[in-house]
């Protein structure tokens, strides 16, 4: 026998404002956060559109406690996300730690407390690069490596390295919260927050910790990620589109993604420990699975192996496909990848597939990349939780039969929403949440 594990706080972090209550009214309400880039210039790019994180909503010096401030000038875009997700969630979860509350402490022991978050490539500043490069040119104007080593790298901060390894996200979080047990990161792009979750559900069932913070962050929207995205072919062009008809998941006139920055973490905790401290069961965390494509186009993404890992999660939670009641697909927008989901959800659905609601996040908010994942879910959590569906956004001619076109919010029958992920690296999840009891 294992635990039962529920979902007691989400604190999902986008274009679309910082917590689940402003996340959800957005969509509720059919209102995009996509709007024209303006954190760089976009100009060189195929994609002027992304989602941004208003900066008037969101400064991390005002969450984090005044004993910590001094650290955000070694936080990286990525670190800065996950720290605000953190505290969403905490206050979501209606539980106390040092980060959010000095002077009562901990409710869950902070040895029983855990941190799995999900992390992206994070690319280094271009500016603080620049301001090392322009000291390194030798006489022909290129950069001349010894002089690189010798006064170039002196003119990066000391610890300009922390501010941009993966695991900084995790480390961050788990200081500011007392977090003192089990923690890792995981890094496989657009995966990496339902693949974090898994980690985490298997350290509270297996009994390492109590509760774990789970899920994941990233921003692409700087000039070094967004060239590499572009060389994988993966942009939307916007060109002479407005901008709301720049992502078309499972439209035959979709041609790529926009991106977008945040994510989101969640607050993992055993049934029994939520009853315990009085806290509220967003949504049980009934099945999980993950497989691994191996197509190597930039894409990475098969229908048979979403399809596994579908049938894995539906076994894993001792449920058919006849108990699943909406999905929330990555549905991206990428050609390639929305016909992999497709056919994997016809294949394992059969004729249910055309009735079955689907649940689209990234014309909302952009593709998170590693924090997309904990948008979904943290949606998905509402969706039990309310007993609806969100308004779905999508323009062009759907080139399947799944419920992918536009749709306005609308109340709903749920017990169990099935959670897909399709990354760049070819890991496939599958989660199915089912309505807290």
């Amino acid at each position: 026998m294992t635990r039962r594990v529920i979902i007691s706080g989400v604190g999902p972090i986008s274009t679309l404002g910082v917590g689940i209550d402003d996340t959800w009214n957005a969509m509720r309400e059919g209102r995009s956060g996509l709007k024209p880039i303006t954190c760089f210039d976009p100009g060189a790019f195929p994609c002027h559109v992304g989602g941004e994180v208003d900066p008037e909503i969101f400064k991390v010096r005002t969450i984090v406690p005044k004993s910590y401030r001094k650290a955000v000038k070694v936080m990286c875009r990525d670190v800065e996300l996950a720290v605000g997700a953190a505290v969403a969630a905490i206050h979501d979860a209606g539980l106390k730690t040092p980060g959010v509350d000095n002077e009562d402490g901990h409710v869950i022991s902070p040895d029983r407390m855990g941190c799995q978050i999900g992390s992206g490539l994070i690319a280094a500043d271009v500016q603080e690069l620049t301001n090392a490069f322009v000291t390194s040119l030798g006489d022909d104007d290129e950069v001349d490596l010894e002089r690189w080593g010798v006064t170039g790298m002196e003119n990066l901060t000391p610890l300009w390295l922390l501010k941009y390894l993966p695991n900084m996200l995790a480390c961050h979080v788990t200081i500011v919260h007392d977090c003192q047990g089990p923690s890792n990161t995981i890094t496989c792009s657009e995966s990496s927050s339902a693949l974090s979750l898994g980690e985490s559900m298997r350290v509270i069932e297996r009994g390492a910790a109590d509760a774990c913070l789970t899920g994941g962050a990233e921003s692409k929207l700087n000039p070094l990620s967004y060239y590499r995205q572009t060389c994988a072919g993966r942009l939307a062009d916007s060109s002479g589109l407005e901008v709301h008809d720049v992502v078309r998941p499972f439209s035959v006139e979709a041609c790529g993604t926009a991106l977008g920055e945040g994510g989101g973490l969640l607050l993992l905790e055993a049934k029994d420990s939520c009853d315990a401290r009085g806290g509220r069961a967003r949504a049980e965390l009934l099945g999980y699975a993950a497989t691994q494509s191996c197509n190597h186009d930039g894409m990475s993404a098969n229908g048979e192996d979403i399809a596994a890992a579908i049938n894995n999660a539906l076994r894993s939670a001792g449920l058919d496909h006849d108990s699943i009641d909406a999905i929330v697909p990555f549905g991206c927008g990428i050609p390639s990848i929305d016909a992999a989901e497709v056919e994997a959800i016809e294949s394992v659905f059969g004729e249910r597939a055309s009735s079955i609601p689907m649940v689209l996040t990234i014309p909302y908010t952009g593709n998170c990349n590693a924090g997309n994942g904990a948008i979904q879910l943290s949606i998905a959590c509402r969706c039990l939780e309310t007993q609806s569906l969100p308004a779905r956004l999508n323009t062009g001619t759907a080139h399947c039969t799944l419920q992918v076109g536009p749709a306005d919010a609308a109340d709903a029958d749920l017990s169990h929403i099935l959670v897909l992920s399709a990354s760049q690296g070819g890991q496939n999840t599958a989660i199915i949440l089912g309505g807290a009891s």
